[in-house]
């Protein structure tokens, strides 16, 4: 059924630029969205954290717009803004009134074409402590703030890219300046980045004033390659990575609950179990008559919360579930109710109202966040990255109509049967310390 069939145009500057223009003339607002083609996984071992500390250095301002400014002008016009970096690529956003399109447009290129000469060393400086403190509070000193990077160091090898965690090691978080210049010149070019306007506007000005403002900047010899030869080799094939045995790491840390984790390399994005990975994740945990939260949770009273998620990206997949135990209960009860549900899973399946449940809670959660334009031109800009149609809104769905209770077996018995990696954090007691 034809849920989502969303129109636009897509064409492509001169310079390499991508834009996809989606039209509501109903709405009062305009989303900018602008996607560069690099993430973490495009840093390398020893310079972690390059990625995301753009994603401080481009509110620092450029070479017509001082620093700080670029969040004035926006709020001032009543607008919202900020960014975002994963794995795979960094994002950066604006939502305002329609009559303030041009002033966005004019901030976005400037960083894009002037940054560099605006760039200092004294700058550079002050985000590199502004993203060292981030780490601190919001990982190294968060109980079980470490997990994830604990996880995916241990469970990717050490020249994988997604071995390392986004904000980068803290060891890592430091740069020459040059080192950031060359990185910037390489990735944030009009040639690897993909420009979202969704909302109000006349389609052939906002031509005109695309040309206007991002026509001109050119594209860096080296980012015309990035996509093919960035430090993401190639020969990086997502099933030729996988743990040999498991892993059992003991942490103690200064938190009052014992928590366990639990992850298996899974499929990459839109893989073939992708979707059906995420189906049973919210078989599992995604409600309070989920199998795990039910069973854990209220029924045998031996953990606090469970949690199991599909974390997928462009070289690889990650499948996790958590639960964070109640006082007294010892994490093998609780590991080994996970495991018999999993065994259960995979040789009988699941039920036609398990299915049907977790299909409707899943595509009335997606529809729902479709009603955000911000979410919108984000949707826009990701179906393009990843499938090179930005109009796979109703392909997307499809995949989890799809999914029956055969796949999930199969995704079980293919990536939730092999060697994985188990964490446990427990409480820190005095005599440990």
């Amino acid at each position: 059924m034809e849920l989502l069939n969303i129109s636009y145009e897509k064409y492509t500057l001169s310079n390499g630029l991508e834009v996809i223009l989606h039209n509501i003339s109903s709405l009062p607002i305009v989303a900018i969205n602008l996607w560069y083609k690099v993430g973490s996984a495009n840093e390398r071992e020893g310079k972690t954290g390059l990625a995301h500390l753009f994603e401080h250095m481009m509110f620092q301002g450029s070479e017509n717009v001082p620093k700080e400014m670029h969040f004035r002008h926006i709020q001032e016009a009543g607008g919202s803004l900020n960014g975002s970096t994963n794995t795979d690529r960094t994002n950066y956003y604006e939502k305002l009134p329609s009559n303030y399109l041009e002033l966005a447009l004019w901030l976005e290129s400037d960083r894009m074409g002037y940054f560099l000469p605006a760039l200092t060393e004294e700058k550079l400086n002050n985000q590199i402590d502004v993203v060292r403190n981030e780490r601190l509070e919001r990982y190294e000193n968060q109980p079980y703030g470490l997990a994830w990077e604990i996880l995916i160091s241990n469970i990717y090898p050490k020249s994988h890219p997604y071995s390392w965690p986004t904000i980068g090691f803290m060891p890592d978080i430091s740069y020459q300046l040059d080192e950031v210049k060359n990185f910037f010149k390489t990735y944030y070019s009009p040639s690897n980045a993909s420009l979202v306007i969704a909302g109000n506007f006349d389609t052939g000005r906002i031509k005109e004033l695309v040309e206007k403002y991002f026509g001109e900047i050119k594209s860096d010899g080296k980012s015309l390659s990035a996509r093919s030869s960035s430090s993401v080799s190639a020969s990086l094939r997502p099933e030729s990575v996988k743990l040999e045995k498991e892993i059992l790491i003991e942490r103690k840390e200064n938190v009052q609950l014992e928590r366990i984790y639990l992850a298996w390399h899974s499929e990459t994005v839109f893989g073939r179990y992708d979707s059906s990975l995420e189906v049973l994740a919210d078989i599992l945990s995604g409600s309070k008559n989920a199998r795990l939260y039910k069973t854990l949770v209220f029924e045998k009273e031996y953990a606090q919360d469970v949690t199991a998620y599909q974390h997928s990206g462009k070289y690889g997949g990650t499948f996790i579930i958590i639960a964070t135990a109640k006082p007294g209960i010892e994490l093998n009860k609780i590991k080994d109710e996970i495991f018999n549900e999993l065994k259960n899973i995979e040789v009988n399946g699941i039920t036609d109202k398990e299915l049907t449940r977790s299909k409707n809670g899943i595509k009335s959660g997606f529809i729902h966040s479709l009603q955000n334009i911000d979410s919108l031109a984000d949707q826009l800009n990701y179906y393009a990255f990843y499938l090179n149609e930005p109009n796979s809104f109703n392909y997307d769905l499809k995949r989890y109509e799809e999914t029956d209770s055969s796949l999930i077996k199969e995704a079980v018995k293919l990536y939730l049967t092999k060697p994985f990696v188990e964490l446990r954090i427990v409480p820190e007691r005095v005599n440990d310390k």
